[in-house]
Order: structure tokens, then C-alpha cells, then sequence
């Protein structure tokens, strides 16, 4: 007689697979892998046509289509690009640089040590502290757009690059700190205690044994967090003046009501999407192990 928690292989019975599972066992299959890179190519499609569109003149983009430059190299031309830093887009990129580099430095040291303080350290009241972080998740951003506007008009920093850096860090948080702290339990107790038992205090357990191995969930974090902040343009509308305003403004300002503009959209469009996609090809070893980290004990 056999119990219900036997397994069928076990009891010589054969387990009949489902389609998802015959996909999922051929899934390593050659053709397979020529389907997964012939979609991947495909999606990356728009991008080639981007730069090619940035790469020709306003009257040949209206006249023809972008593919066409395969047969007529002679139309690439770097014209919009002279215009695009003629136009001022150098300091909405600098801008955009000192908006989302801080903003993602202190997301990931703050919410560092706090998930390490939720996850090892016991103190009164964690779990209502970290339930409440928690809740914080579901919060939409417009919700605190008036309040924190007239808060910054009253501290004096409304229009600034450090309003729109605090508004991010502070939106940023929950789902930083939710994060690692799913990560940092995972560690293994006994490389904490045997650090303890050395004499560390937590400040050094936490730099020289969680921060080291929490590598691959950090930099997750951090291409998540340097997405959302380098494309936003929400905040920016709201709390950036025109001295301060990122890319994703910049360009939005340059649109017209009778006309594209692509001589300007195009070449913009393209820069604030290379550097994202250099930092995601380049962190992508990281950003797999941080997503499946945690997932097997």
C-alpha cells in the first residue's frame, strides 16, 4: 500500500507531461535558443531605428523611412547632434547625472543598513516598523506631490536638484529596504555569530561580512533604482525649474504643436536610452543573481 505523499516515479508509475512542461524540457534545445535571439534582435529593432533616425536629417526622416539608410549611406549625417548641444541638452544631461547618481547612492546605502537592522538586529517594535515600510509600497507618488511642494517652498529648495534627489530617495526606500532585507536573511546565521564572537560590533559585521555578500542584490537595486530615476519625468515636471531640469524634460519641452522636431527629439532620445542600456549589459551578471537570490535555500 502506498501513501499519498509517495511519489509516482517511486511507485513505477510514469508522470505524463503537459505542454508547458514539454516546452520547458526543450527549452535548451538549439532551435530554441536561435528563436530566443532572433525576439531579442527583434526588440532591439526600435533602437537601431532610433539612432538611424537620429543620425538623418529632419527632411529625409519626413520624406522616407529609416530603413532606406541601407541603401543610402550618404544620408547619415551628424548634424542633429551639432544642434542637439547647440540647444543646450549638455546641462539637462549633467543634470540628469547629478539627479540620479546621488539618488541611487543614497537609496542604496540608507536601505542597506536599514534591511540589516530589520533582519539581524532586534529591537522594540521591528516588525511594526518594517510592516508600516511595508504598507509604504503601495503609496502612489501623486499623493504626495502637493504636500511635498509646499513643504519645499517653505524649506526653500522647490525647482532645485536636491528637492527632486529627496523626493526620489524618499519614494525609493520601501522597496530598497523590502528588498534587501529579503535578501539579508537569507545569510547564514552562523557567519554573524562567528563575527560576533571575534568582537565585531554590527557596524563592521554589516561593512565587512552582509554588505560583501549582498553584492548581487545591491546591484539589482541599483539598475532599478537608475532606471526609474534616470527616465522620470513626472518629478521632474513638478519639482525641477529650468535651470535644474533633467533630459526627460528637456526633451518633452521640445515638442511642438505642429511638428516633431526629431532633429532634436531623436539624438536626445537616443543618449538618455544608451546609458541605460550600457549600465544594464554591463551589471547583467549581477542583476540575474540578484533575482534569483533567495529563491533556493
Amino acid at each position: 500500500m502506498t501513501t499519498l505523499t509517495e511519489p509516482a516515479q517511486a511507485r513505477g508509475q510514469t508522470i505524463e507531461r503537459g505542454l508547458l512542461g514539454r516546452v520547458a524540457d526543450r527549452a535548451g534545445s538549439g532551435l530554441v535558443q536561435v528563436l530566443l535571439i532572433l525576439v531579442a534582435v527583434f526588440w532591439l529593432v526600435p533602437t537601431l531605428g532610433l539612432l538611424v533616425v537620429s543620425l538623418r536629417g529632419e527632411s529625409v526622416n519626413n520624406a522616407t523611412g529609416w530603413w532606406t539608410v541601407f541603401t543610402k549611406p550618404a544620408e547619415i549625417t551628424f548634424e542633429n547632434y551639432g544642434s542637439l548641444l547647440a540647444s543646450g541638452f549638455t546641462s539637462s544631461f549633467w543634470n540628469t547625472v547629478l539627479i540620479t547618481v546621488p539618488a541611487t547612492l543614497l537609496v542604496i546605502g540608507i536601505a542597506a543598513m536599514a534591511a540589516y537592522a530589520f533582519a539581524w538586529i532586534d529591537f522594540r517594535g521591528r516588525d511594526a516598523v518594517f510592516l508600516v515600510v511595508v504598507a509604504l509600497l503601495v503609496v502612489p507618488i501623486q499623493i504626495g506631490l502637493i504636500p511635498i511642494a509646499k513643504m519645499y517652498g517653505f524649506l526653500g529648495i522647490f525647482g532645485s536638484i536636491a528637492g527632486v534627489v529627496l523626493f526620489h530617495v524618499a519614494y525609493g526606500l520601501p522597496f530598497a529596504i523590502f528588498l534587501l532585507r529579503n535578501f539579508f536573511v537569507g545569510i547564514p546565521r552562523e557567519l554573524l555569530e562567528a563575527a560576533r564572537m571575534d568582537g565585531a560590533e554590527e557596524w563592521r559585521i554589516f561593512a565587512t561580512v552582509v554588505f560583501p555578500l549582498a553584492k548581487p542584490a545591491i546591484a539589482s537595486l541599483g539598475i532599478f533604482q537608475f532606471l526609474w530615476v534616470w527616465n522620470d519625468l513626472l518629478i521632474a515636471l513638478v519639482f525641477a525649474d529650468t535651470e535644474n531640469q533633467p533630459m526627460t524634460k528637456a526633451l518633452q519641452s521640445q515638442m511642438r504643436q505642429f511638428g516633431t522636431n526629431m532633429d532634436i527629439l531623436a539624438p536626445g532620445a537616443f543618449l538618455s536610452l544608451i546609458i541605460p542600456l550600457v549600465l544594464f549589459f554591463a551589471f547583467q551578471r549581477f542583476f540575474v543573481q540578484g533575482l534569483l537570490a533567495g529563491s533556493v535555500k
